[in-house]
């Protein structure tokens, strides 16, 4: 039975921020505690953005917000899903086999390249009250995970490309834009 209202319900869409624009290659900053009063709103406003783009992970550097905030709705290779937000996540685990699966960005839509990433991943941060949250994911997941906190670090799934697939991957970019 689900309590309250959905995630994203009362939040604003916001446009997305596309490759090229300076707040996705510029890490965010941590969440201090004056940010604190204003993130119930921003973590609706990324769900809502998220939503309406039709993705499985939003970093708050996506809207435009430099915070070290990013939301989820994301299923495992098991097909569970898994929703939540992270506030000054830090990825304290990759592990497992590197697996080169397809993977796109709600920053540069439409596109897609096999990315590696580990199959296992752990962010550790918190909720937006504070309290201490420990996220394992597999699969999938995992590489939401670990694309979501690429974000806060200044970096999109292309830094991870290498030769013929990256440049094509960032000639499409920019013949988008």
């Amino acid at each position: 039975m689900r309590r309250g209202p959905i995630p994203g319900s009362t939040g604003a869409v916001h446009p997305l921020r596309t490759y090229g624009d300076p707040v996705l290659h510029t890490p965010s900053r941590p969440v201090a505690a004056g940010d604190r009063g204003a993130l119930p709103a921003l973590v609706e406003d990324l769900y809502a953005s998220m939503y309406a783009a039709h993705g499985v992970g939003l970093a708050a550097c996506q809207i435009g917000v430099p915070l070290r905030v990013f939301v989820y709705d994301c299923p495992d290779d098991d097909d569970r899903r898994h929703r939540g937000h992270v506030v000054n996540p830090r990825l304290v685990r990759v592990d497992g086999v590197t697996v080169r699966g397809p993977e796109g960005c709600l920053s540069l839509p439409g596109l897609e390249a096999p990315t590696p990433r580990a199959d296992l991943a752990v962010v550790e941060g918190e909720d937006m009250t504070g309290a201490e949250v420990r996220i394992e994911g597999t699969g999938y997941f995992a590489r939401c995970l670990q694309h979501e906190c690429d974000h806060l670090e200044g970096r999109v799934y292309t830094d991870r490309l290498t030769g013929w697939t990256r440049r094509r991957v960032l000639r499409k970019a920019a013949a988008s834009n």
